[in-house]
């Protein structure tokens, strides 16, 4: 039997609309399920080091529609002055928005991940490039994914502007 790819099923809803949103993000969770499966060999020493973002000069870049996940229904966190992701816990080990955490989070890009010899790159790839179809979608003007904190600075300015 045949999983259910929600790239291939019908839909009439304009694009961007509320609908085809909510879509979107049944689709990513669908993909972070299949990235979570491929990654099941795989270990990670948990230590929160790959969040530390200033510290490793890297970030997660994310599609517009896992930032929608992320940030859906939760508190926009403020910056952490140590230039960790915001999404980690006051103590800077553990992820608040763990079933959510974006794809580039759960593609584990540490020198101390343990499994098998070589990562699923296949199979990544075949999901960032359904990630970016996802996108393209419900914001078909966005290009390209952009690093997290980008999409959270925005957010936080946007946030600033509306408040009272």
């Amino acid at each position: 039997m045949r999983t259910r790819d929600w790239d291939e099923q019908d839909d009439d809803s304009p694009a961007g609309g509320t609908r085809e949103r909510e879509r979107a993000l049944k689709e990513v969770r669908t993909v972070y399920r299949q990235a979570d499966a491929a990654y099941a060999p795989f270990s990670c020493p948990a230590s929160g080091e790959c969040c530390q973002l200033a510290r490793t000069g890297r970030q997660p870049w994310l599609w517009q529609p896992e930032w929608d996940l992320l940030a859906r229904g939760r508190p926009l966190p403020p910056p952490r002055e140590d230039g960790g992701c915001p999404y980690l816990d006051a103590a800077g080990l553990r992820c608040t928005v763990y079933a959510d955490r974006p794809f580039g989070c759960r593609t584990f890009f540490c020198e101390r991940i343990r499994g098998p010899a070589r990562q699923p790159a296949e199979t990544v790839g075949a999901l960032l490039e359904r990630l970016e179809r996802i996108s393209q979608r419900v914001a078909p003007a966005l290009k390209a994914p952009r690093p997290l904190l980008d999409w959270h600075a925005e957010a936080r300015v946007t946030a600033d502007t509306e408040a009272p």
